[in-house]
């Protein structure tokens, strides 16, 4: 088996559960999603930004 069998997961469970209670999980869960999707969604955007073709502007160039 892995390093992390079923029971391993279950005791983990029991813990977080005495150590935060039952009213802070959700509290924390929901701000573990939130930042996962502001993350994705600016991941997407360093794609979308690499995958631009570059400007060739050079009116703002002095010289």
């Amino acid at each position: 088996m892995g390093a992390m069998s079923p029971a391993h997961w279950a005791v983990v469970a029991v813990v977080l559960l005495v150590l935060f209670g039952s009213k802070k999980l959700p509290e924390a869960a929901r701000g573990l999603g939130r930042s996962l999707r502001i993350l994705k969604s600016e991941v997407g955007e360093m794609h979308a930004d690499d995958s631009r073709p570059a400007s060739t502007d050079t009116s703002s160039i002095t010289g």
